[in-house]
């Protein structure tokens, strides 16, 4: 692995000069997009702060795009060969010198006072061991699309976690230091540094860090209000990706079900239930009917707790799924201008 820094790289630093807070950007072939996530984080209101570049073996010019950014003393960068996204945010983890430790992927935006709200939280809450908000969701060219993930914010237990994911993203959160630590681990094999994503997976690591730490650890998980990121939506794979996400999803399950035998006795149902209407409205979004149509029917075969606890959302995505398979796309894409040109 290889380290490029902006600044003189700093051996065992000092508590004093250490920033407060760092913000790790995993980025591998996001050279369109890089700049403007660097530009955002960089007008952050909260100023005491490190961003990690982490350029994961990028084969375009992400890393000529991030270099042009080290004149900056806040911005480091560190090169290393693909390790995908949870080997690239260990990296960031393995060389932040915060107290907390946000992720922005390379596509992605912070609101100007987002670090600035996650701060305050951590500091006035001790407990809490990440700190999260909503998301609004943004197309390829960065224009809003009209919607939201909105959280559930309190009271957040782990079966919370693992039906529906509040943390929602891997760019809405900022976790204490202290709190990663708690879950780090170094596996067979590992020579450079600690793992607290599993880099041996390619989808689902967020959700599997998230609720490892619930069910492993006291700290909690809590959410600020707002919609303080703005995250990608790319409309390029979304089918295509449903049956490795699940696939994913599953081995997710399987690993961490020896932690807690009876807790993924009494939710694992739901949870499935809540995964599948998820990819049906990811396969939804992309206009796959057939796949569309049968993750809709086989989320309501896992269990039907998300019809008893979100009856509206759950109708609309079966709705929509039979609306595609028998009225076709154009009815979908109408339908759903319609909604967004709709009044709050």
């Amino acid at each position: 692995m290889t380290v490029q820094m902006t600044a003189s790289q700093p051996t065992a630093p000092q508590a004093s000069t250490a920033p407060q807070a760092s913000i790790v950007v995993p980025a591998y072939n996001v050279a369109a997009t890089l700049p403007a996530t660097l530009e955002a984080l960089l007008a952050q209101s909260f100023t005491d702060f490190e961003i990690i570049i982490v350029d994961d073996g990028s084969t375009d010019t992400t890393l000529q795009v991030a270099r042009g950014y080290a004149a900056d003393p806040r911005v480091r960068i560190v090169s290393q060969a693909n390790r995908g996204l949870a080997g690239a945010r260990n990296t960031g983890i393995h060389h932040a010198r915060g107290a907390f430790v946000g992720f922005c992927d390379a596509d992605d935006l912070w609101a100007p006072g987002k670090l600035a709200i996650h701060v305050v939280h951590l500091r006035t809450a001790p407990a809490v061991g990440i700190s999260y908000s909503g998301s609004a969701l943004i197309d390829e060219a960065g224009r809003p699309l009209g919607l939201a993930q909105a959280p559930r914010l309190r009271r957040v237990a782990a079966r919370h976690v693992f039906k529906r994911n509040p943390v929602g993203n891997g760019s809405a959160p900022v976790i204490r230091r202290a709190a990663l630590d708690a879950i780090a681990w170094r596996p067979a094999g590992e020579t450079e540094r600690d793992w607290w994503f599993d880099e041996s997976f390619r989808q689902s690591e967020d959700i599997e860090t998230w609720l490892r730490l619930a069910l492993t650890t006291r700290w909690q998980l809590e959410g600020v209000p707002g919609a303080l990121t703005r995250y990608r939506i790319s409309g390029t794979g979304l089918s295509a990706g449903t049956e490795r996400q699940f696939e994913a999803w599953e081995r997710m399950v399987g690993k961490l079900t020896p932690l807690a035998p009876g807790f993924f006795d009494r939710h694992a149902p739901a949870a499935r239930a809540y995964q599948l209407r998820y990819l049906a409205r990811r396969a939804i979004s992309s206009r796959d009917a057939d796949r569309a149509a049968g993750l809709a029917r086989a989320s309501l075969r896992a269990s039907l707790r998300p019809l008893v606890e979100e009856p509206a959302k759950t109708l609309t995505t079966c709705l929509a799924a039979g609306a595609l398979a028998v009225l076709g796309p154009a009815a979908i894409t109408r339908a759903e201008a319609l909604l967004r040109r709709r009044p709050a």
